[in-house]
């Protein structure tokens, strides 16, 4: 079908793609800086030195260091759902599926750049309302269909979602905590993961294992 050109959306202007490009590279530069020394250890200039832009270009962009660290979080928080989502659909099983998902998320937990940005620095630069509110809002979504998924498919017992997909992800919230701050050769790792598979095993309707 062809598209009448008045019907087609305005392409952006010329200088609105380079504010985006701008905007970019400083989340990026400010990722690899933040992940690479933590959010104290990173001073502005620093970031748009990297950058290759003005003080006055972050500012137009971001209040602050603090805002575009909330950015950069956002952006981590992103691909990390991402990244769960693609590994739990690669399961059939709607139990699998959640299995996959929490299994991935914990794998990426312990991701050096990820631990620093989204577990350690997050929570005390934003506030731990704001840290969970972004985790909320880039997670809840995925648990929640996954739950709902599995009690239409009969494999969990049928229950109030949303309270129980709250419920699992401060389970997951705390898990990826004690992951990132554990120092034993992937010990801490292994334990959360078993205990949060048995956790969704127990889920199951009485009677079907």
């Amino acid at each position: 079908m062809n598209v009448n050109e008045d019907e087609r959306p305005p392409r952006p202007s010329r200088k609105a793609q380079q504010s985006e490009a701008t905007r970019a590279v400083l989340v990026a530069e400010g990722r690899r800086l933040f992940a690479a020394r933590g959010y104290a250890g990173v001073g502005t200039e620093e970031i748009v030195r990297a950058a290759g832009v003005t003080r006055g270009a972050l500012y137009h962009h971001f209040d602050g260091k603090e805002d575009l660290f909330r950015a950069v979080y956002e952006d981590v928080e992103r691909e990390l759902v991402e990244g769960v989502a693609a590994a739990a659909t690669a399961a059939d099983d709607p139990l699998e599926v959640l299995h996959a998902g929490v299994q991935a998320f914990l794998d990426a937990c312990e991701d050096p750049a990820v631990q620093r940005i989204a577990l350690i620095d997050a929570p005390s630069v934003l506030g731990w309302e704001r840290w969970r509110e972004i985790g909320l809002n880039y997670g809840f979504g995925l648990v929640h269909g996954a739950l709902a998924a599995a009690m239409d498919a009969g494999v969990i017992e049928r229950q109030p979602v949303r309270a129980l997909a709250h419920l699992l992800l401060g389970a997951l919230d705390e898990g990826a905590l004690l992951v990132a701050r554990a120092d034993d050769d992937g010990r801490t790792r292994l334990e959360v993961g078993h205990a949060l598979a048995r956790h969704l095993d127990a889920l199951r309707p009485p009677g079907s294992d």
